[in-house]
């Protein structure tokens, strides 16, 4: 398997924005076991994502949209709330298809992928006027200048593509395999010992 770029020596760092990282099996953060992260921002100062297989057990998008007074005509029982990372747990983030955008608010992730983090993306899918896919998280995962690089280097992550399809349509439990195939490795191939070519 080939290095990524960023990893290459005397290599410009590549900005890994709307691809995913995927947690290699011993990682040695129990937060990002299995974890699957949207990276929304990457650049030289650092990287900013998402988790978008772990559901906030203990909180349902209900009880959010009534905790920030927000009245929903929508039917949202059956929609989690996501934990997003552990960085700003009292911080939103809705990841969206790109038929939604605010004025000055949404952050372009990828030419299909959308960001916005601002309550009227709420309001709107409480009353059934916002995207057509979404997900609702609460914290983020951050990295500063050269962490993320350096985790890439000791093998703590695998990175595919960015993929809608993954993030609105699979359930959680799928997410981490179905990432993993989406680069052609199964699951029980991987070893927590993480070689080196």
């Amino acid at each position: 398997m080939t290095q990524p770029e960023a990893t290459k020596k005397g290599a410009e760092p590549a900005m890994l924005t709307g691809r995913m990282l995927i947690a290699m099996p011993g990682m040695g953060d129990p937060r990002f076991e299995h974890a699957v992260v949207l990276l929304c921002e990457h650049s030289a100062e650092g990287a900013m994502g998402l988790m978008v297989n772990k559901a906030n057990i203990d909180l349902d998008m209900p009880t959010l949209l009534a905790q920030l007074d927000i009245d929903a005509s929508a039917d949202l029982s059956s929609r989690p709330v996501h934990f997003g990372g552990p960085v700003e747990l009292g911080r939103g983030f809705v990841l969206h298809s790109a038929d939604y955008a605010t004025e000055s608010a949404t952050l372009e992730v990828t030419g299909d992928l959308h960001m916005t983090a601002t309550l009227d993306v709420l309001e709107d899918i409480g009353h059934g006027r916002g995207p057509s896919a979404w997900m609702m998280a609460l914290g983020y995962a951050g990295w500063g200048p050269g962490q993320l690089e350096a985790e890439l280097m000791q093998n703590a992550w695998l990175v595919c593509d960015g993929s809608n399809r993954l993030i609105f349509d699979l359930p959680n439990a799928e997410k981490w395999e179905a990432a993993l195939e989406t680069l052609g490795v199964a699951a029980l191939a991987l070893s927590s010992e993480g070689g080196r070519a």
